[in-house]
């Protein structure tokens, strides 16, 4: 991506410092939640990691609370409902419950969504593909040392690498898409429209590993669904500008000029 913009689109690199500073903080953040997140994999079968990382939009309305932007009453209640399908989903019959993958499962949702409000403030100023590029550059920064201080093997003959460069491109282009939704209907509304990526994970996992749910796990999804579906009901509004009070106040940009993007804005 970074060589992509030096060749075609310049103009991307530009970014105010504070942002900067922003994207970084985001990207590190988000880089530990996906350490967490694939190492949690490795204790829980993918459709309950899935489910339990499904829970991100919620800690996204509460680190948008602490930034003073406050969730309506409906997400206070899919807050309830999700919080009453996640013990469904991690109560087995006659299975015991991996406990420290489940929190290192909600640990990384946790980080996830504490990335979205970071770039959503950066994202009132700047575009989303330069949001992209120094976010996942940061992401690179914590993952990258991560790989040579646990697999301690260059290169990896037993690595799928197919797979995990198909995964790359699909994390490159999904999280333009993300930050674009973003920057146009803000980090809430984006992370409970996120929640689609919940059937798609059931479905595969059913599909290509064979795993099933119990009956408790699935009332705990459709639970979960549910909440996804009251989505049509919210009417959650961004404000036009960063507020001025928050734990994210300080992400400010100076005064630019307003057509210092062109028409790539």
């Amino acid at each position: 991506m970074l060589v992509a913009i030096l060749v075609f689109n310049k103009q991307y690199l530009y970014i105010f410092p504070i942002g900067l500073v922003g994207c970084m903080l985001a990207g590190m953040i988000n880089g530990f939640g996906s350490l967490l997140y694939y190492l949690a994999l490795q204790r829980l079968d993918a459709s309950l990691g899935q489910l339990l990382y499904s829970l991100y939009p919620f800690f996204v309305a509460v680190w948008l609370m602490l930034d003073h932007q406050m969730p309506s009453r409906l997400t206070f209640f899919r807050i309830t409902l999700a919080t009453i399908a996640v013990i469904l989903l991690t109560t087995v019959p006659g299975k015991s419950v991996d406990l420290k993958g489940v929190l290192m499962m909600i640990g990384a949702a946790i980080l996830y969504a504490m990335h979205l409000p970071i770039n959503q403030r950066v994202l009132y100023e700047v575009p989303a593909p330069t949001v992209a590029l120094y976010t996942l550059l940061a992401m690179s920064a914590v993952v990258v040392p991560a790989y040579f201080l646990l697999d301690r093997a260059w290169p990896a003959g037993n690595a799928p690498w197919l797979p995990v460069i198909g995964l790359t491109f699909v994390t490159l282009f999904s999280r333009i898409a993300l930050f674009q939704g973003v920057k146009k209907i803000g980090g809430m509304q984006t992370a409970l429209l996120g929640l689609a990526e919940l059937l798609i994970a059931i479905l595969f996992s059913r599909l290509l590993l064979g795993e099933n749910l119990s009956l408790s796990q699935w009332l705990g999804a459709i639970g979960l669904g549910f909440s996804l579906t009251l989505v049509m009901f919210e009417k959650h509004k961004i404000p036009p500008q960063g507020g001025k009070t928050g734990w994210l106040s300080w992400i400010r940009p100076p005064a630019l000029p307003k057509d210092i993007f062109g028409p790539y804005e």
